[in-house]
């Protein structure tokens, strides 16, 4: 055999002794084996249970809950105090927050009260009645609503007959008795009561000839002196 035709000596890659002449045979890598595993106990987590938010963590979202709330409306502090406990805090750390609220003017029932008196009387026509009904649905305390009111001047009589004037117009075609009826109605439910709603209700319907078609006849007594009913 020449020299040309000797193999070169097969080096192997993975393991086993390096030949020092020509080569038999071929020779096959080993596969690689993955070094077994041991598992530290310090790398052991439990993933399954989620890890409970601290006291600070439940304040600092009722907190931020109630600033949203507070952006979209002003609210009342018995309001605010629902919105705090319905995000988690306990009773303590509800006062606190509200304290500290107050405390830089974000809760303030006086003024709310204010404010909702003047849109309920000027806005939506309503009486004493119903503005004070409305306050107490919004948790503000009743020396609050009644130094609100007192800012109100004393015209309940004038605005009763302002709002039944605006509904008395669509009533032209209904008998006397059921339009005074429906607009006494309507008085009552926006806080005008008793003689103020009834004689705003007549005043309006006579403007607009919507009268009682005619009136029982009179009755004689005996002494000779004449009753009339009155309406």
């Amino acid at each position: 055999m020449s020299s040309n035709d000797r193999i070169a000596p097969v080096i192997p890659l993975f393991g086993g002794t390096r030949g020092a002449g020509p080569s038999t045979g071929s020779v096959e890598a080993a596969p690689l084996q993955p070094e077994p595993r041991v598992d530290d106990p310090s790398d052991q987590h439990d993933v399954s249970a989620p890890s409970e938010p601290d006291a600070d963590e439940i304040r600092q979202r009722a907190e931020a809950a109630l600033v949203r709330r507070l952006r979209a409306k002003q609210l009342s502090v018995s309001e605010a105090r629902s919105v705090l406990r319905e995000n988690g805090l306990d009773r303590n750390a509800v006062e606190d927050v509200v304290d500290e609220f107050l405390r830089r003017s974000y809760l303030d029932d006086h003024t709310l009260a204010s404010l909702l008196v003047i849109s309920g009387s000027e806005r939506k026509g309503q009486g004493r009645i119903a503005l004070a009904r409305s306050l107490a649905q919004r948790g503000i305390a009743r020396d609050i609503i009644d130094d609100a009111l007192a800012e109100l001047p004393d015209d309940d009589a004038e605005r009763a007959l302002d709002f039944a004037r605006s509904k008395a117009s669509g009533m032209s075609r209904l008998d006397y008795d059921t339009a005074l009826r429906r607009l006494h109605g309507q008085l009552a439910r926006r806080g005008y009561g008793g003689s103020v709603a009834m004689d705003a209700a007549r005043t309006a319907l006579g403007e607009v000839g919507v009268r009682r078609a005619s009136s029982r006849p009179s009755t004689a007594h005996p002494s000779g002196v004449r009753f009339v009913d009155s309406e």
